[in-house]
């Protein structure tokens, strides 16, 4: 599952240079994650970075987005070119 950063967000900007894909950037209103470019950290880490630092958290699972482990390390694949 890709994940997603709910109202709850408070704008403080640690999440964003924790990603490793650069999937998360700042909305009009709240910082948002690029669904396409998230991994939950697959490939990178074991843990999802954003999720371990957010202060107030609010970054889960996107239930719109079910991906599987095996999913996600096929999209960290494509997104780094590592095949």
């Amino acid at each position: 599952m890709a994940l997603m950063i709910t109202d709850d967000c408070i704008n403080c900007a640690v999440c964003e240079p924790e990603c490793p894909n650069a999937a998360i950037f700042e909305g009009d209103e709240i910082f948002e994650i690029d669904p396409e470019r998230c991994t939950e950290c697959v490939g990178h880490f074991d843990e999802p970075q954003c999720q371990m630092i957010c202060p107030v958290d609010c970054i889960p699972e996107n239930p719109a987005r079910v991906e599987s482990r095996d999913m996600l390390q096929r999209k960290y694949e494509m997104l780094t070119g590592r095949n």
